[in-house]
């Protein structure tokens, strides 16, 4: 295992994709998203077909991938080690929580128009449809919950940066050297 991940970490294409490290972040993101987005799409697919409804299937998914998500994404994209803050929990759970309820009622409307236009139960079509209308709903969100993440969730070291900057910015205006100013040239005037 060591040596497929040295052959990775080696390789040209993953330099590429981790050579700046916004693009490090987002290609890591990226990667734990597709797993998690693998493991949603099994168990929502393998929920629906057992014949949950939509949103117990969309529960299901979603739990099948969240904590893999979590962990990937605090500890390998965003680089944070350590317990995590409540703060930071809390705000992650919530992110969380709505992306659950809008994938439930996305596939909801899709599963209540597949009644609608009478696509039989248990075919291939309305499987597709379904499960088609989840994966869009989670592409489009994946694209939102980094920019949450990126800006609020995980700010870290950018944060820090950005506190660093401001407190040398301050230090330098409060230090810097007064230079003495000549007397203006007399003019030859009596004063």
């Amino acid at each position: 295992m060591e040596n497929l991940a040295d052959f990775i970490r080696d390789h040209p294409w993953w330099q590429w994709l981790t050579r700046t490290p916004f693009s490090a972040k987002m290609t890591k993101y990226a990667l734990s998203s597709v797993l998690a987005f693998m493991l949603s799409n099994v168990a929502f697919a393998f929920s629906y077909w057992l014949g949950f409804g939509t949103t117990a299937c969309s529960v299901i998914a979603f739990v099948s991938a969240a904590i893999p998500n979590w962990i990937m994404n605090r500890r390998w994209a965003w680089q944070q080690t350590g317990r995590a803050p409540v703060k930071q929990i809390v705000a992650y759970a919530a992110v969380s929580a709505i992306v659950l309820v809008v994938t439930s009622l996305a596939t909801g409307f899709a599963n209540h128009q597949v009644h609608v236009y009478n696509i039989p139960n248990h075919t291939g079509l309305r499987l597709l449809i379904v499960t088609g209308s989840f994966v869009l709903i989670t592409v489009v969100l994946f694209f939102v919950k980094f920019a949450i993440y990126e800006f609020l969730i995980f700010p870290g070291r950018r944060q820090a940066r950005r506190t660093r900057a401001v407190a040398e910015a301050t230090r330098s205006l409060v230090t810097e050297p007064q230079v003495e100013r000549e007397p203006a040239l007399s003019t030859g005037a009596p004063v």
